[in-house]
Order: structure tokens, then C-alpha cells, then sequence
């Protein structure tokens, strides 16, 4: 995988399937609809129209429609099966074998299609790949948020970040914890204090990362940032770890 993709706006209509799911992943940016344009609940299943109705705010029960929509529709694209007809579930975490791992395709269907959602401030980002993918997108946070936020991160990412010029600092803040975020999703290990810690993604323009994952940024409009981070091949038996107790109940159903 190339240090930087560019993700495809997602839209209605015919050539929906692009060839060549095994060469890489695959990105589509879903912009929230207009505000006051009717929502399109049409293939969600029941869960999901439930979270959807819990949303208080407009702009996010909007945007939540219009990416799990998206979601479906692109997954029915792969795999013939119709959007509504999907089954989505939780694999087991990785750390404590509940079920509030990676976000999964049920039955054989979801054995070569593996995919990602995240969103934040009215863009929603979603990835496809044929080996465990996670993507992230996040608004660019401001200063201050920045500096309080990196104290989480990895000892030598804390130091890259000190030895920037001020205003370099918050982009490549933002570069390293969408990093961070999109390899705990592909995993299914979920988003922790340790895991921020312990994981090393750098803060430069060339993203590193655990042997056997490809990072890449992805770029985004101005005031975002993102990333995805894609297996390199799928392992024929899962690594066996021992159970232990989860810091993190996964990543949230919106990711």
C-alpha cells in the first residue's frame, strides 16, 4: 500500500462494483445530506435505525444514515446480496473473546470482503479490502485539544511532536492518532489508553507500524484527516492469546 490513498466520493448509480479487491483496499468519502433532506432508512435493519433514532442531533442521525447506507449498498455490490438482506455482527475481541471485536460480514460471504466505517463532523470514510482493514477520520482538532490528547501517545511519538514548530504539531498529531485508531479497528483490539501508548505509528509524512500491516494516510478535505491500515495477508488460524480483562468495549458501532 502507497504512504497516501485517495479515497472516491460515493454516489448512487451504476458502476458502483470497481475491479480489483484483492489488489489493495478500497476508499469512498459519504458527505452528510443536505440538512432537512429526508432520510433514506430503506435497507438498515432494525439495530441500526434504532441507533439512528437515538441520535439527538440532526447532523449526526443524518450523517449515520447516509454512511451505514452507503455501507450497505457497497457490500451488497461485492458480495450480490441484497443491502437490506445483510447480516452484520461483532467478531470477538482479540484480548477478552466477547463479541465487541471487528465489524464483520456473518456466513461465508464475510470471509473475503472485510470492511471499515468511521466518521466525524459530517464526512464519513469507508473501507474495503480482502485482509482485516481499519480506517479512521477525525476533524482536525484545534491546539489545545492536541496538546492534551498527546500526552496518550508512545514516548518517542511525544518527542517527534516537541521537536516541531508549534503550527506543525497539530496536523501531525492528527496524522498519528487516526494511525493509531484505524490499525486498532483493523485488529478488533478497540481504542485504549494503553494500547494509544504502547502502538508506535510516528508522527511523520511516512506512516511505520507492526510488521505484517500496511499504513497509509488518506487523503481528505481541509480540516480533516484519516488513515487506513490494511493486513498484508490473512492468517489461516487466529493468533491464540489469553484472555484478559478489556480497558475497551471496541470501537463504537458508528466506526
Amino acid at each position: 500500500m502507497t504512504t497516501t490513498l485517495t479515497p472516491r466520493v460515493l454516489v448512487r448509480g451504476p458502476g458502483l462494483r470497481p475491479p480489483h479487491l484483492a489488489h489493495g483496499p478500497l476508499l469512498w468519502v459519504v458527505r452528510a445530506p443536505e440538512p432537512g433532506a429526508p432520510l433514506d432508512e430503506s435497507v438498515l435493519d432494525a439495530a441500526e435505525r434504532r441507533r439512528a433514532a437515538a441520535l439527538r442531533r440532526p447532523a449526526e442521525r443524518a450523517l449515520y444514515v447516509a454512511a451505514h447506507s452507503a455501507l450497505r449498498r457497497v457490500l451488497s455490490a461485492y458480495t450480490g446480496i441484497a443491502a437490506p438482506a445483510l447480516r452484520l455482527i461483532r467478531q470477538s475481541c482479540p484480548r477478552c473473546g466477547d463479541l465487541h471485536g471487528r465489524p464483520a460480514l456473518a456466513g461465508p460471504a464475510g470471509q473475503g470482503v472485510h470492511f471499515s466505517l468511521s466518521h466525524s463532523g459530517g464526512l464519513a470514510l469507508l473501507g474495503l479490502a480482502s485482509a482485516p482493514v481499519g480506517v479512521d477520520v477525525q476533524r482536525v482538532p484545534d491546539p489545545r485539544l492536541a496538546a492534551e490528547a498527546s500526552r496518550a501517545l508512545h514516548p518517542s511519538e511525544r518527542a517527534q511532536l516537541e521537536n516541531l514548530p508549534p503550527k506543525a504539531r497539530v496536523a501531525a498529531f492528527a496524522r498519528c492518532w487516526t494511525r493509531k485508531e484505524a490499525f486498532l479497528k483493523a485488529t478488533g483490539d478497540g481504542l485504549s489508553l494503553r494500547a494509544l501508548h504502547e502502538l508506535y505509528v510516528g508522527t511523520g509524512p511516512r506512516p511505520a507500524g507492526p510488521t505484517g500491516w500496511a499504513f497509509a494516510d488518506v487523503e481528505m478535505p481541509m480540516g480533516w484527516t484519516a488513515a487506513c491500515v490494511a493486513g498484508l495477508s490473512v492468517p489461516a488460524t487466529p493468533p491464540v492469546r489469553p484472555p484478559v480483562r478489556c480497558a475497551s468495549r471496541g470501537s463504537r458501532v458508528r466506526r
